[in-house]
């Protein structure tokens, strides 16, 4: 029997009894106050020239980050390899495999679709005063060559000191591959990895309860560094980018989630709220995967399939990051450096955003993916030097976007495989972080198989 949205276990109710006044507060409302509390101790920190209050906001904004990433490399390696072994406890496993990997790509598609059309509509590179001496060549970079060799590690350490989760992903995927072929030999390892898992999840979600906190450092780190006059001089490419951005997040996945899965898009958005408001505070769309899991979870979800799903997507799937932000942004550095792009070029750039997606590999910021797909146009990379300043501006949104879309494709391809538990899914609302604790009593899989969604 299904555990209800509504309930929770016994021990979730007693910590939240155990809560101070100040944890009650919905989650919402609390990353909401650190974000208007941001931008005003920012905005202090800016005009007053307060340096004590700019530090500590960098500070506390710094501090969160790391905190996210210092579990992402242990999470992402058992993350991936317990979710390939859990695949043998789901029916049809490499049919669904493949459904998922399909809908990523064809959504990924219309929102580079969504990207160009917005870019050519808008011309942000034009009276924007930026010209190609404002730009220098970034530090880190990509092309195809590395982005082909770079997948296969020299070691098994460098990858988690140096923190390349691509990397990380083969050496996960080999490990997982290599469990379910040796059966009940690899039990003992499964169920260590399970229990690091677990612990894992557990740690982070310590870190996540603190977004509130990160978000003020964040946010007021964004507005004392960068200020309006910054965004003033790259207006239209921000809303490009948070435009194209939101017509994917309310207008191409609701209009999916009506269609192809048939469920009520603003029930969908009820329940997957908390990972998409964390996404949008943290930038970092691995360090939310715990969180994009529970909500999943409590979508309807079979626990198995999301746990093979979700870590799946918060590692290729980046329609924010890797689809509409390199489109609107190479039309832009284009504009900048009077190249002229044409059909060809255009095709280059959705190619590469449904290929080479795995390249920004869930941490904070697309440079990767950008400098892959400028390299590819044959366009400068010093254009990407124009880009950094306002970044973390952008990254925000394009985050958000990442995993609402990680959250979506395990929805949809339940829901048409006729796996998804549809009472679940209508009691699914959104939650604070002491009620979905790793702890917390499971939704439970579908037992019985549903008729699947017609094509």
């Amino acid at each position: 029997m299904s555990v209800s949205s509504e309930t929770t276990s016994p021990a979730a109710a007693v910590r939240r009894s155990r809560l101070p006044r100040a944890f009650r507060v919905p989650f919402w409302a609390q990353i909401l106050a650190g974000l208007v509390l941001g931008v005003v101790l920012g905005w202090v920190a800016r005009t007053g020239d307060v340096s004590w209050l700019g530090t500590g906001l960098a500070r506390t904004g710094e501090i969160f980050v790391q905190l996210l990433k210092l579990a992402v490399a242990p999470l992402v390696f058992f993350a991936i390899v317990i979710s390939i072994t859990n695949l043998r406890k789901v029916s049809d496993a490499a049919r669904l495999a493949v459904r998922t990997l399909l809908w990523f790509m064809a959504t990924s598609l219309i929102a580079v679709g969504i990207g160009l059309a917005i870019a050519l509509l808008t011309d942000p590179g034009a009276g924007t005063g930026l010209d190609a001496g404002d730009g220098a060549a970034p530090e880190q970079s990509g092309s195809w060559l590395d982005f082909l060799t770079g997948i296969v590690p020299t070691d098994v350490v460098t990858p988690f000191t140096e923190l390349n989760v691509l990397q990380i992903v083969f050496l996960a995927a080999v490990v997982g591959i290599a469990a379910l072929k040796l059966g009940p030999k690899a039990e003992p390892l499964l169920e260590l990895g399970e229990s690091v898992l677990t612990l894992l999840q557990k740690a982070l979600w310590w870190v996540i309860r603190l977004a509130p906190i990160g978000s003020l450092g964040l946010i007021g780190t964004a507005i004392r560094d960068y200020g309006w006059d910054l965004i003033g001089r790259y207006a239209t490419f921000t809303a490009d980018i948070y435009v194209g951005c939101a017509l994917v997040l309310f207008g191409v996945y609701p209009l999916l989630l009506a269609t192809a899965a048939k469920v009520d898009p603003v029930q969908f958005f009820r329940g997957a709220w908390p990972a998409i408001q964390l996404a949008f505070v943290s930038r970092s769309s691995v360090g939310t995967m715990p969180l994009t899991q529970r909500v999943v979870e409590r979508l309807g979800v079979p626990r198995e399939y999301t746990s093979f799903a979700v870590p799946f997507g918060a590692t290729t799937k980046m329609d924010g990051c890797a689809s509409v932000y390199p489109a609107i942004a190479a039309v832009f550095v284009a504009q900048i450096f009077g190249v002229d792009l044409g059909v060809g070029d255009y095709l280059l750039i959705a190619f590469v955003s449904v290929v080479g997606s795995a390249a920004t590999a869930g941490l904070t910021g697309a440079t990767v993916m950008l400098t892959l797909t400028l390299s590819t146009l044959g366009l400068p990379l010093a254009g990407v030097g124009l880009l950094l300043a306002i970044d973390p501006i952008l990254d925000m949104m394009r985050t958000a976007t990442n995993v609402a879309g990680q959250a979506l494709i395990p929805v949809i391809v339940s829901a048409r495989e006729g796996i998804l538990d549809r009472d679940a899914f209508g009691r699914a609302r959104s939650f604070s972080p002491d009620e979905a604790a790793p702890d917390e009593a499971p939704h439970e899989p579908v037992a019985d198989r549903q008729e699947p969604v017609p094509a």
